[in-house]
Protein backbone atom coordinates (compact mmCIF):
# COMPACT_ATOMS: atom_id res chain seq x y z
CA UNK A 1 0.00 0.00 0.00
CA UNK A 2 1.47 3.32 -1.01
CA UNK A 3 1.98 6.31 1.26
CA UNK A 4 -0.70 8.20 -0.64
CA UNK A 5 -3.24 5.47 -0.08
CA UNK A 6 -2.68 5.41 3.67
CA UNK A 7 -2.54 9.15 4.26
CA UNK A 8 -6.21 9.40 5.07
CA UNK A 9 -6.49 6.30 7.24
CA UNK A 10 -6.75 6.40 11.00
CA UNK A 11 -5.13 3.86 13.30
CA UNK A 12 -7.85 1.39 12.46
CA UNK A 13 -6.47 0.91 8.97
CA UNK A 14 -5.61 -2.44 7.47
CA UNK A 15 -2.76 -4.21 9.24
CA UNK A 16 0.56 -4.88 7.58
CA UNK A 17 1.65 -8.53 7.35
CA UNK A 18 5.40 -9.30 7.20
CA UNK A 19 4.87 -12.30 4.92
CA UNK A 20 3.57 -9.87 2.31
CA UNK A 21 5.72 -6.79 2.91
CA UNK A 22 9.05 -8.09 4.25
CA UNK A 23 11.27 -9.85 1.73
CA UNK A 24 13.02 -11.99 4.35
CA UNK A 25 9.79 -13.19 5.94
CA UNK A 26 8.22 -13.74 2.53
CA UNK A 27 11.09 -16.02 1.58
CA UNK A 28 10.97 -17.97 4.84
CA UNK A 29 7.18 -18.30 4.57
CA UNK A 30 7.61 -20.41 1.44
CA UNK A 31 8.61 -23.27 3.73
CA UNK A 32 5.05 -23.34 5.12
CA UNK A 33 3.17 -22.51 1.95
CA UNK A 34 3.93 -18.89 1.18
CA UNK A 35 2.64 -15.49 2.29
CA UNK A 36 -0.70 -14.97 4.00
CA UNK A 37 -3.44 -15.23 1.40
CA UNK A 38 -6.25 -12.83 0.57
CA UNK A 39 -8.83 -15.10 2.22
CA UNK A 40 -6.95 -15.43 5.52
CA UNK A 41 -9.15 -12.75 7.06
CA UNK A 42 -9.03 -13.79 10.71
CA UNK A 43 -5.94 -11.69 11.32
CA UNK A 44 -6.49 -9.24 8.45
CA UNK A 45 -9.43 -7.28 9.81
CA UNK A 46 -8.90 -3.64 10.72
CA UNK A 47 -7.70 -3.10 14.27
CA UNK A 48 -10.60 -2.85 16.69
CA UNK A 49 -12.94 -5.00 14.52
CA UNK A 50 -11.63 -8.48 15.33
CA UNK A 51 -14.22 -11.03 16.33
CA UNK A 52 -11.85 -13.73 17.45
CA UNK A 53 -9.98 -13.69 20.72
CA UNK A 54 -6.54 -14.35 19.22
CA UNK A 55 -5.91 -11.07 17.48
CA UNK A 56 -2.41 -10.16 16.31
CA UNK A 57 -1.83 -7.91 19.35
CA UNK A 58 -2.88 -10.61 21.80
CA UNK A 59 -0.70 -13.18 20.08
CA UNK A 60 2.32 -10.87 20.35
CA UNK A 61 1.63 -10.16 24.02
CA UNK A 62 1.31 -13.90 24.66
CA UNK A 63 4.62 -14.49 22.88
CA UNK A 64 6.28 -11.87 25.08
CA UNK A 65 4.93 -13.57 28.20
CA UNK A 66 6.18 -16.93 26.91
CA UNK A 67 9.66 -15.54 26.22
CA UNK A 68 9.84 -14.02 29.71
CA UNK A 69 8.63 -17.26 31.31
CA UNK A 70 11.35 -19.17 29.47
CA UNK A 71 13.85 -16.56 30.60
CA UNK A 72 12.80 -17.16 34.21
CA UNK A 73 13.31 -20.91 33.72
CA UNK A 74 16.73 -20.27 32.18
CA UNK A 75 17.75 -18.21 35.23
CA UNK A 76 16.24 -20.64 37.74
CA UNK A 77 19.48 -22.56 38.50
CA UNK A 78 20.85 -19.37 40.07
CA UNK A 79 17.79 -18.28 42.02
CA UNK A 80 18.74 -19.84 45.35
CA UNK A 81 21.98 -17.85 45.47
CA UNK A 82 24.04 -20.96 46.29
CA UNK A 83 26.46 -20.48 43.43
CA UNK A 84 28.79 -23.43 43.83
CA UNK A 85 31.28 -24.57 41.21
CA UNK A 86 30.65 -21.43 39.15
CA UNK A 87 27.14 -22.54 38.28
CA UNK A 88 26.24 -18.93 37.47
CA UNK A 89 28.65 -19.11 34.53
CA UNK A 90 28.35 -22.72 33.44
CA UNK A 91 24.54 -22.44 33.32
CA UNK A 92 24.61 -18.90 31.88
CA UNK A 93 22.28 -17.72 34.64
CA UNK A 94 24.17 -14.94 36.41
CA UNK A 95 22.10 -11.90 37.42
CA UNK A 96 23.22 -8.66 39.01
CA UNK A 97 19.82 -8.49 40.68
CA UNK A 98 20.59 -11.44 42.95
CA UNK A 99 24.28 -10.71 43.39
CA UNK A 100 23.73 -7.09 44.40
CA UNK A 101 21.14 -7.96 47.02
CA UNK A 102 24.13 -9.00 49.08
CA UNK A 103 26.79 -6.72 47.60
CA UNK A 104 24.71 -3.58 48.26
CA UNK A 105 23.96 -4.61 51.85
CA UNK A 106 20.22 -5.02 51.31
CA UNK A 107 20.41 -8.38 53.08
CA UNK A 108 21.55 -6.44 56.16
CA UNK A 109 18.75 -3.91 55.93
CA UNK A 110 20.95 -1.09 54.63
CA UNK A 111 19.04 1.74 52.99
CA UNK A 112 20.45 2.63 49.54
CA UNK A 113 22.41 5.88 49.52
CA UNK A 114 21.83 6.53 53.22
CA UNK A 115 23.74 3.53 54.52
CA UNK A 116 25.61 2.34 51.43
CA UNK A 117 26.89 3.86 48.16
CA UNK A 118 25.03 2.60 45.09
CA UNK A 119 26.61 2.24 41.68
CA UNK A 120 23.40 3.05 39.81
CA UNK A 121 21.29 6.19 39.25
CA UNK A 122 18.80 6.95 41.98
CA UNK A 123 15.57 5.50 40.62
CA UNK A 124 17.24 2.12 40.25
CA UNK A 125 18.58 2.44 43.79
CA UNK A 126 15.10 3.34 45.03
CA UNK A 127 13.67 0.26 43.34
CA UNK A 128 16.34 -1.91 44.94
CA UNK A 129 15.41 -0.55 48.35
CA UNK A 130 11.66 -0.63 47.79
CA UNK A 131 11.80 -4.37 47.10
CA UNK A 132 14.87 -5.38 49.10
CA UNK A 133 14.10 -3.81 52.47
CA UNK A 134 10.66 -5.46 52.89
CA UNK A 135 12.21 -8.80 51.86
CA UNK A 136 14.89 -8.33 54.51
CA UNK A 137 12.23 -7.50 57.11
CA UNK A 138 10.34 -10.68 56.23
CA UNK A 139 13.54 -12.69 56.39
CA UNK A 140 14.39 -11.32 59.82
CA UNK A 141 11.14 -12.79 61.13
CA UNK A 142 11.46 -16.02 59.18
CA UNK A 143 15.01 -17.47 59.08
CA UNK A 144 13.83 -20.17 56.64
CA UNK A 145 13.05 -17.57 54.01
CA UNK A 146 15.59 -17.41 51.19
CA UNK A 147 15.83 -13.63 50.96
CA UNK A 148 17.92 -13.54 47.81
CA UNK A 149 15.50 -15.79 45.93
CA UNK A 150 12.50 -13.74 47.01
CA UNK A 151 14.29 -10.54 46.04
CA UNK A 152 15.15 -11.87 42.60
CA UNK A 153 11.66 -13.23 41.91
CA UNK A 154 9.90 -10.04 42.99
CA UNK A 155 12.22 -8.03 40.78
CA UNK A 156 11.70 -10.51 37.94
CA UNK A 157 7.92 -10.04 38.19
CA UNK A 158 8.27 -6.26 38.19
CA UNK A 159 10.76 -6.17 35.33
CA UNK A 160 8.72 -8.71 33.38
CA UNK A 161 5.62 -6.54 33.74
CA UNK A 162 7.61 -3.57 32.43
CA UNK A 163 8.81 -5.68 29.49
CA UNK A 164 5.23 -6.64 28.61
CA UNK A 165 4.23 -2.99 28.96
CA UNK A 166 6.99 -2.09 26.49
CA UNK A 167 5.53 -4.57 24.01
CA UNK A 168 2.11 -3.00 24.57
CA UNK A 169 3.56 0.45 23.81
CA UNK A 170 5.10 -0.82 20.56
CA UNK A 171 1.73 -2.29 19.62
CA UNK A 172 0.00 1.00 20.42
CA UNK A 173 2.49 2.95 18.32
CA UNK A 174 2.17 0.50 15.41
CA UNK A 175 -1.53 -0.36 15.29
CA UNK A 176 -1.31 -1.03 11.55
CA UNK A 177 1.90 -3.05 11.96
CA UNK A 178 1.25 -5.23 15.06
CA UNK A 179 3.64 -7.93 13.93
CA UNK A 180 6.57 -5.52 14.29
CA UNK A 181 6.25 -5.99 18.05
CA UNK A 182 6.92 -9.71 17.57
CA UNK A 183 10.52 -8.76 16.76
CA UNK A 184 10.77 -7.58 20.35
CA UNK A 185 8.66 -10.31 21.93
CA UNK A 186 10.65 -13.13 20.31
CA UNK A 187 14.10 -11.54 20.50
CA UNK A 188 16.83 -13.86 21.84
CA UNK A 189 18.23 -10.87 23.74
CA UNK A 190 15.00 -10.61 25.70
CA UNK A 191 15.16 -14.31 26.51
CA UNK A 192 18.78 -14.13 27.66
CA UNK A 193 19.10 -10.80 29.47
CA UNK A 194 15.68 -9.57 30.65
CA UNK A 195 16.57 -9.71 34.37
CA UNK A 196 20.35 -9.54 34.29
CA UNK A 197 19.97 -6.01 35.68
CA UNK A 198 17.27 -3.41 36.27
CA UNK A 199 17.37 -2.01 32.72
CA UNK A 200 13.69 -2.58 32.06
CA UNK A 201 12.83 0.06 34.65
CA UNK A 202 14.38 2.68 32.35
CA UNK A 203 13.19 0.98 29.16
CA UNK A 204 9.57 0.82 30.33
CA UNK A 205 9.51 4.45 31.48
CA UNK A 206 11.19 5.58 28.24
CA UNK A 207 8.62 3.63 26.21
CA UNK A 208 5.78 5.34 28.09
CA UNK A 209 7.54 8.65 27.47
CA UNK A 210 7.65 8.03 23.72
CA UNK A 211 3.99 7.01 23.80
CA UNK A 212 3.08 10.25 25.60
CA UNK A 213 5.01 12.26 23.02
CA UNK A 214 3.16 10.41 20.24
CA UNK A 215 -0.13 11.34 21.96
CA UNK A 216 0.91 15.01 21.85
CA UNK A 217 1.49 15.30 25.59
CA UNK A 218 4.99 16.80 25.72
CA UNK A 219 4.91 17.68 29.42
CA UNK A 220 4.01 14.11 30.39
CA UNK A 221 6.57 12.76 27.93
CA UNK A 222 9.26 14.91 29.52
CA UNK A 223 8.41 13.74 33.04
CA UNK A 224 8.54 10.09 31.99
CA UNK A 225 11.81 10.50 30.09
CA UNK A 226 13.27 12.36 33.07
CA UNK A 227 12.27 9.51 35.38
CA UNK A 228 13.71 7.01 32.92
CA UNK A 229 16.95 9.00 32.90
CA UNK A 230 16.98 8.79 36.69
CA UNK A 231 16.99 4.98 36.36
CA UNK A 232 19.60 4.73 33.57
CA UNK A 233 21.12 7.75 31.88
CA UNK A 234 20.56 6.81 28.22
CA UNK A 235 16.83 7.82 27.96
CA UNK A 236 17.89 11.44 28.36
CA UNK A 237 19.58 11.15 24.97
CA UNK A 238 16.13 10.81 23.37
CA UNK A 239 15.50 14.48 24.10
CA UNK A 240 18.16 15.41 21.52
CA UNK A 241 16.30 13.94 18.53
CA UNK A 242 13.07 15.52 19.78
CA UNK A 243 14.73 18.96 19.86
CA UNK A 244 16.35 18.62 16.42
CA UNK A 245 13.17 17.37 14.75
CA UNK A 246 11.15 20.09 16.46
CA UNK A 247 13.60 22.65 15.11
CA UNK A 248 13.07 21.36 11.58
CA UNK A 249 9.29 21.28 12.02
CA UNK A 250 9.06 24.64 13.85
CA UNK A 251 7.53 22.95 16.90
CA UNK A 252 10.06 24.11 19.49
CA UNK A 253 7.49 24.96 22.15
CA UNK A 254 6.51 21.32 22.58
CA UNK A 255 10.14 20.16 22.55
CA UNK A 256 11.22 22.74 25.13
CA UNK A 257 8.26 21.78 27.31
CA UNK A 258 9.40 18.15 27.23
CA UNK A 259 12.98 19.18 27.99
CA UNK A 260 11.95 21.39 30.92
CA UNK A 261 9.70 18.80 32.55
CA UNK A 262 12.35 16.11 32.06
CA UNK A 263 14.91 18.21 33.91
CA UNK A 264 12.43 18.97 36.70
CA UNK A 265 11.62 15.27 37.13
CA UNK A 266 15.30 14.31 37.00
CA UNK A 267 16.29 16.85 39.65
CA UNK A 268 13.28 16.08 41.84
CA UNK A 269 14.08 12.39 42.21
CA UNK A 270 17.82 12.97 42.67
CA UNK A 271 17.67 15.64 45.37
CA UNK A 272 16.49 13.40 48.25
CA UNK A 273 19.60 11.24 47.83
CA UNK A 274 22.11 13.79 46.53
CA UNK A 275 21.70 16.50 49.16
CA UNK A 276 22.07 14.50 52.38
CA UNK A 277 24.23 11.64 51.05
CA UNK A 278 26.38 13.26 48.38
CA UNK A 279 29.30 10.84 48.49
CA UNK A 280 27.11 7.75 48.33
CA UNK A 281 24.97 9.31 45.58
CA UNK A 282 28.05 10.32 43.61
CA UNK A 283 29.30 6.71 43.48
CA UNK A 284 27.65 6.18 40.07
CA UNK A 285 29.50 9.11 38.49
CA UNK A 286 32.77 8.28 40.25
CA UNK A 287 32.66 4.69 39.04
CA UNK A 288 31.94 5.68 35.45
CA UNK A 289 34.73 8.25 35.52
CA UNK A 290 37.38 5.89 36.85
CA UNK A 291 36.49 2.64 35.06
CA UNK A 292 39.04 1.45 32.51
CA UNK A 293 38.21 -0.24 29.20
CA UNK A 294 35.52 -2.85 29.79
CA UNK A 295 34.96 -6.17 28.06
CA UNK A 296 33.48 -6.30 24.58
CA UNK A 297 33.76 -2.62 23.66
CA UNK A 298 35.37 -1.00 20.63
CA UNK A 299 38.24 -0.03 22.93
CA UNK A 300 38.62 -3.62 24.17
CA UNK A 301 38.88 -4.88 20.61
CA UNK A 302 41.52 -2.24 19.89
CA UNK A 303 43.48 -3.14 23.00
CA UNK A 304 43.49 -6.79 21.98
CA UNK A 305 44.75 -5.89 18.51
CA UNK A 306 47.43 -3.70 20.09
CA UNK A 307 48.76 -6.76 21.84
CA UNK A 308 48.85 -8.70 18.59
CA UNK A 309 50.60 -6.12 16.43
CA UNK A 310 52.89 -4.52 19.01
CA UNK A 311 56.33 -5.98 18.41
CA UNK A 312 58.26 -3.33 20.33
CA UNK A 313 60.33 -3.77 23.42
CA UNK A 314 59.08 -4.37 26.95
CA UNK A 315 56.94 -1.55 28.29
CA UNK A 316 55.91 -0.23 24.88
CA UNK A 317 52.20 0.27 24.41
CA UNK A 318 49.85 0.55 21.50
CA UNK A 319 47.36 3.44 21.41
CA UNK A 320 44.48 1.50 22.98
CA UNK A 321 46.73 0.04 25.66
CA UNK A 322 47.91 3.57 26.41
CA UNK A 323 44.32 4.80 26.67
CA UNK A 324 43.53 2.05 29.16
CA UNK A 325 46.29 3.39 31.39
CA UNK A 326 45.21 7.02 30.89
CA UNK A 327 41.52 6.93 31.76
CA UNK A 328 40.83 10.71 31.70
CA UNK A 329 42.00 10.84 28.08
CA UNK A 330 39.92 7.75 27.29
CA UNK A 331 36.88 9.48 28.80
CA UNK A 332 37.40 12.66 26.80
CA UNK A 333 37.92 10.73 23.56
CA UNK A 334 34.83 8.59 24.14
CA UNK A 335 32.69 11.65 24.89
CA UNK A 336 34.11 13.54 21.93
CA UNK A 337 33.37 10.73 19.49
CA UNK A 338 29.84 10.40 20.82
CA UNK A 339 29.40 14.15 20.56
CA UNK A 340 30.59 14.15 16.95
CA UNK A 341 28.21 11.29 16.19
CA UNK A 342 25.33 13.31 17.68
CA UNK A 343 26.28 16.31 15.54
CA UNK A 344 26.27 14.02 12.51
CA UNK A 345 22.79 12.75 13.41
CA UNK A 346 21.59 16.34 13.84
CA UNK A 347 23.01 17.32 10.45
CA UNK A 348 21.35 14.28 8.89
CA UNK A 349 18.03 15.25 10.47
CA UNK A 350 18.21 18.78 9.06
CA UNK A 351 19.54 17.92 5.60
CA UNK A 352 17.60 14.73 4.83
CA UNK A 353 15.19 15.03 1.87
CA UNK A 354 12.31 14.33 4.24
CA UNK A 355 12.17 14.85 7.99
CA UNK A 356 13.29 11.58 9.64
CA UNK A 357 11.09 9.74 12.06
CA UNK A 358 11.77 10.14 15.79
CA UNK A 359 12.52 6.44 16.31
CA UNK A 360 15.15 6.49 13.55
CA UNK A 361 17.13 9.30 15.17
CA UNK A 362 16.64 7.88 18.68
CA UNK A 363 18.10 4.55 17.57
CA UNK A 364 21.11 6.23 15.94
CA UNK A 365 21.90 8.31 19.03
CA UNK A 366 21.68 5.42 21.52
CA UNK A 367 23.60 3.13 19.17
CA UNK A 368 26.35 5.76 18.83
CA UNK A 369 26.59 5.98 22.60
CA UNK A 370 27.13 2.22 22.88
CA UNK A 371 29.54 2.05 19.96
CA UNK A 372 31.88 4.63 21.48
CA UNK A 373 31.32 3.86 25.16
CA UNK A 374 34.05 2.23 27.22
CA UNK A 375 31.38 0.04 28.89
CA UNK A 376 28.94 -2.17 26.96
CA UNK A 377 27.40 -4.67 29.37
CA UNK A 378 25.60 -7.74 28.07
CA UNK A 379 22.12 -6.43 28.92
CA UNK A 380 22.62 -3.07 27.17
CA UNK A 381 21.28 -4.76 24.05
CA UNK A 382 17.85 -4.22 25.62
CA UNK A 383 18.26 -0.45 25.28
CA UNK A 384 18.45 -0.73 21.51
CA UNK A 385 15.88 -3.46 20.99
CA UNK A 386 12.61 -1.46 21.13
CA UNK A 387 14.20 1.46 19.28
CA UNK A 388 15.43 -0.88 16.54
CA UNK A 389 11.96 -2.36 16.15
CA UNK A 390 10.41 1.10 15.85
CA UNK A 391 13.17 2.48 13.63
CA UNK A 392 13.56 -0.34 11.11
CA UNK A 393 11.15 -3.27 11.46
CA UNK A 394 12.91 -5.51 8.96
CA UNK A 395 13.33 -9.09 10.11
CA UNK A 396 16.50 -10.08 8.24
CA UNK A 397 18.95 -7.51 9.61
CA UNK A 398 17.45 -7.62 13.09
CA UNK A 399 17.76 -11.39 13.28
CA UNK A 400 21.39 -11.18 12.12
CA UNK A 401 22.04 -8.69 14.93
CA UNK A 402 20.31 -10.94 17.46
CA UNK A 403 22.38 -13.93 16.32
CA UNK A 404 25.52 -11.87 16.92
CA UNK A 405 24.23 -10.96 20.38
CA UNK A 406 23.70 -14.65 21.21
CA UNK A 407 27.25 -15.45 20.10
CA UNK A 408 28.55 -12.61 22.25
CA UNK A 409 26.49 -13.77 25.24
CA UNK A 410 27.95 -17.28 25.11
CA UNK A 411 31.50 -16.03 24.53
CA UNK A 412 31.14 -13.53 27.38
CA UNK A 413 30.19 -16.26 29.85
CA UNK A 414 33.14 -18.27 28.61
CA UNK A 415 35.37 -15.31 29.50
CA UNK A 416 33.76 -15.03 32.93
CA UNK A 417 34.25 -18.73 33.61
CA UNK A 418 37.83 -18.59 32.42
CA UNK A 419 38.55 -15.63 34.68
CA UNK A 420 36.98 -17.41 37.66
CA UNK A 421 38.90 -20.68 37.16
CA UNK A 422 42.11 -19.32 35.60
CA UNK A 423 41.53 -21.80 32.77
CA UNK A 424 40.45 -20.24 29.48
CA UNK A 425 37.30 -21.74 28.01
CA UNK A 426 37.89 -20.17 24.59
CA UNK A 427 40.92 -18.45 23.14
CA UNK A 428 40.52 -14.73 23.76
CA UNK A 429 40.34 -14.24 20.01
CA UNK A 430 36.98 -16.03 20.00
CA UNK A 431 35.56 -13.52 22.45
CA UNK A 432 37.03 -10.62 20.48
CA UNK A 433 35.49 -12.03 17.28
CA UNK A 434 32.10 -12.26 18.99
CA UNK A 435 32.44 -8.68 20.24
CA UNK A 436 33.40 -7.56 16.73
CA UNK A 437 30.34 -9.29 15.25
CA UNK A 438 28.12 -7.56 17.79
CA UNK A 439 29.70 -4.20 17.04
CA UNK A 440 29.56 -4.81 13.30
CA UNK A 441 25.87 -5.73 13.23
CA UNK A 442 24.94 -2.64 15.25
CA UNK A 443 26.95 -0.49 12.83
CA UNK A 444 25.19 -2.26 9.94
CA UNK A 445 21.79 -1.42 11.44
CA UNK A 446 22.88 2.21 11.74
CA UNK A 447 23.90 2.23 8.08
CA UNK A 448 20.54 0.76 7.06
CA UNK A 449 18.62 3.29 9.15
CA UNK A 450 20.62 6.14 7.59
CA UNK A 451 19.88 4.72 4.15
CA UNK A 452 16.16 4.70 4.96
CA UNK A 453 16.40 8.33 6.06
CA UNK A 454 18.15 9.38 2.88
CA UNK A 455 15.77 7.29 0.77
CA UNK A 456 12.43 7.48 2.63
CA UNK A 457 10.74 5.37 -0.02
CA UNK A 458 12.65 2.42 1.46
CA UNK A 459 11.22 3.03 4.94
CA UNK A 460 8.88 0.16 5.83
CA UNK A 461 6.93 2.26 8.33
CA UNK A 462 6.28 5.03 5.81
CA UNK A 463 4.82 2.49 3.44
CA UNK A 464 2.06 2.03 6.02
CA UNK A 465 1.82 5.47 7.63
CA UNK A 466 1.71 8.85 5.95
CA UNK A 467 4.46 10.34 8.11
CA UNK A 468 5.67 9.51 11.65
CA UNK A 469 3.32 7.62 13.99
CA UNK A 470 5.68 8.37 16.90
CA UNK A 471 6.06 12.06 16.05
CA UNK A 472 3.22 13.58 18.04
CA UNK A 473 3.13 17.29 17.15
CA UNK A 474 5.74 16.53 14.46
CA UNK A 475 3.53 14.04 12.62
CA UNK A 476 2.41 15.62 9.36
CA UNK A 477 3.91 19.01 10.22
CA UNK A 478 5.57 20.91 7.36
CA UNK A 479 9.19 21.96 7.57
CA UNK A 480 9.96 25.30 9.17
CA UNK A 481 9.80 28.20 6.68
CA UNK A 482 13.52 28.96 7.01
CA UNK A 483 14.39 25.39 6.10
CA UNK A 484 11.81 25.16 3.33
CA UNK A 485 13.16 28.35 1.76
CA UNK A 486 16.73 27.10 1.93
CA UNK A 487 15.82 23.76 0.39
CA UNK A 488 14.07 25.23 -2.64
CA UNK A 489 16.06 24.49 -5.75
CA UNK A 490 16.75 27.73 -7.65
CA UNK A 491 15.95 27.72 -11.34
CA UNK A 492 19.06 27.95 -13.54
CA UNK A 493 19.67 31.17 -15.41
CA UNK A 494 19.16 30.85 -19.19
CA UNK A 495 22.40 30.55 -21.11
CA UNK A 496 22.63 32.96 -24.05
CA UNK A 497 23.26 31.43 -27.44
CA UNK A 498 26.74 31.81 -28.87
CA UNK A 499 28.24 31.71 -32.33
Amino acid sequence: MSTQSTAGLDDAGTSDHPSRSDGFVRGVSEVIGGPLGDHAVALDRPAGRERRFWTAARIVLALACLTLALHWVQKSPCQDGAWQNNVQYTRLCYSDVLALYYAEGLNEGKVPYRDHPVEYPVLTGYMMGAIGLPVHALGADDPQLNQGQWFYNLNALTLGALAVATVAVILALRRRRPWDAALFALAPALFLTATVNWDFLAIGLAAFGLAAWAKRRPAVAGVLLGLAGAAKMWPLFLLGPILVLALRANRMRAALTALATALVALVAVNLPAAVPYWDNWNRFFELNTTRPIDWGTLWYIGRYLDGKVNTGGPGEQGPFQWLNANIPTLNYLSYALFGLACLGVAALALRAPRRPRLAQLAFLVVAAFLIFSKVWSQQFVLWLLPLAVLARPRWGALLAWQLAEVCYFVAFYGELLGAATNRPVFPEGVFVLAATLRLGTVVLLCVLVVRDILHPERDAVRRTYADDPDGGVLDGAPDAPWLADRRRTPQPEPVPATG
